[in-house]
């Protein structure tokens, strides 16, 4: 009896205990927590949510209107290549004598290009273009026509084309100068021959050197430009030679290289900058080559010592180590030394910088280099030369330089100073073009050198014409390629 009282008087004690806890809990501690809750709610954290109508206007975001611009402009291009296939030897001494004779396959190479102007002509890449003999056009309509090459620049990877045509779309041409990291962009183009096919992404960065382009075509140095402008739009394959265009429908830059391990897209697509582009494409037009100005000097990046020697904030610029005699930099008293941070009004980042900017102007032209010397900002006048340190630009271009050789189904033009300099020959008439005929039968290339026919000297596509008009019959056509090959081809007229 006595155990039950004390049981009792402890369940009475805990009971009584639970419910004090209980009542303290709800009018107390759950007060305290609401009101912490209400505080937490009128009084948050220092930490901001972005709202709805933060983010970019739809206007910015609505790519319809600019690809409508760009798609019909952009064009699907087929070229016709013949390129050397497997050697062949006529019989075991050639082999021994390592006397081989090369046979000659078709292949073909396919790429974009973007229409320019409504009369036809179309930019594109020139390794889209390199020796091709044969280049179809095939237009967003899916029209086709043949082009026919204006000029090309290995030193930028550019070609200019021209097709027979009246009233075609084409797209106006941006400011990459005004391009800026983060802003969208669209890549149009026709990649794994997906025509018309539309990427978009962001300017990832400028004034990229990814270093792509030849140092030296056939023995000849050349001094390519590789300023890129680097996004993340989807590029592959069939894409190059396209167009690169802004929100409002404008070319920015031709689309002409990924950085891969597997040779498709992996996140990184490279421009050239359509400002350098616009430049390219007129001196192919007015001259059928890129007329190359240079500052003649030996240039670097800037490095840390260099820019708290020169009283600079940051690194960009470019450091001059040396001048060449008789350049454009000695004559306007540009120093070793001197650190250019600016070409005309457009500031100097690095050397691929530079480089483009000078590559926007021809021998001759006058602009301002704005340099540091010593602490000191100052601005000097220069005028740019050529290679050959003068101011001369080359003779234009005129439909008399070429010959069109119709028995030979060749567009034949003649050898440069320099050419003619490096196979130490005075003359000949180079292969600038290929049609059917008896050339592309034999297998001639374009680039092939003509020194003789039937043992006769040729000096000029002329002196073929000659030759032609007085003889039938057979032809025995001697000369040399690029690469110091001697080729003599024989066939029937």
């Amino acid at each position: 009896m006595k155990t039950i009282r004390n049981f009792l008087a402890v369940f009475t004690i805990a009971l009584l205990g639970a419910g004090t806890a209980l009542i303290i809990d709800h009018f107390y501690l759950n007060k305290n927590a609401r009101y912490a809750a209400e505080q937490f709610i009128r009084n948050p954290m220092p930490v901001k949510f972005a709202e709805l109508h933060s983010a970019l206007p739809e206007t910015n975001m609505d790519f319809v209107s600019a690809a409508q611009k760009g798609v019909p402009a952009v064009v699907y291009i087929e070229s016709k290549v013949r390129m050397e296939g497997e050697r062949t030897y006529n019989s075991i001494w050639d082999y021994f004598y390592g006397q081989s004779q090369p046979n000659i396959v078709e292949g073909q190479v396919s790429g974009s290009g973007v229409i320019v102007s409504a009369d036809g002509y179309i930019v594109t890449n020139n390794h889209v273009v390199d020796e091709a003999g044969k280049i179809e056009i095939t237009l967003s309509d899916r029209k086709k026509y043949i082009a026919k090459v204006i000029g090309k620049d290995p030193e930028t990877d550019l070609a200019l084309l021209k097709i027979d045509a009246t009233n075609l779309p084409y797209i106006e041409y941006g400011n990459s100068d005004e391009l800026q990291v983060g802003q969208w962009v669209l890549a149009v183009g026709n990649p794994y021959n997906l025509t018309s096919t539309v990427t978009a992404g962001i300017v990832s960065a400028k004034g990229r050197n990814i270093d792509i382009l030849p140092r030296e075509i056939a023995s000849h140095k050349i001094y390519p430009i590789e300023s890129y402008i680097q996004t993340d739009a989807a590029v592959n394959p069939g894409n190059s030679g396209g167009a690169l265009i802004n929100t409002s429908g404008q070319l920015v830059g031709i689309n002409s290289a990924i950085a891969s391990n597997t040779g498709s897209y992996t996140g990184y697509s490279f421009a050239i900058p359509v400002n350098l582009v616009r430049k390219v494409v007129a001196d192919l037009l007015q001259y059928g080559n890129v007329q190359r100005a240079f500052i003649g000097a030996n240039i670097e990046n800037v490095d840390e010592d260099m820019a708290k020697k020169a009283g600079l904030n940051n690194m960009n610029g470019v450091y001059i180590n040396s001048t060449i005699p008789r350049g454009a930099a000695q004559s306007a008293d540009i120093r070793k030394g001197d650190i250019i941070i600016k070409i005309g009004d457009q500031d100097v980042n690095d050397v691929s910088n530079l480089e483009e900017l000078v590559g926007r102007y021809r021998p001759g032209d006058k602009v301002n280099v704005t340099l540091m010397r010593n602490g000191q900002q100052m601005e000097v006048p220069i005028t740019l030369r050529n290679l050959d340190g003068t101011t001369a630009v080359g003779t234009a271009v005129s439909n008399a330089t070429v010959e069109v050789i119709d028995e030979f189904g060749a567009s034949l033009v003649p050898l440069s100073g320099e050419e003619k300099q490096h196979f130490n020959i005075d003359g000949g008439a180079k292969v600038a073009k290929l049609n059917e005929g008896p050339f592309e039968g034999v297998g001639v290339q374009r680039g092939f050198i003509i020194t003789k026919i039937n043992h006769k000297k040729i000096k000029s596509p002329q002196d073929v014409r000659t030759i032609l008009d007085e003889k039938s019959g057979d032809i025995l056509v001697e000369g040399i390629y690029p690469n110091g090959m001697r080729v003599a081809y024989e066939f029937e007229m």
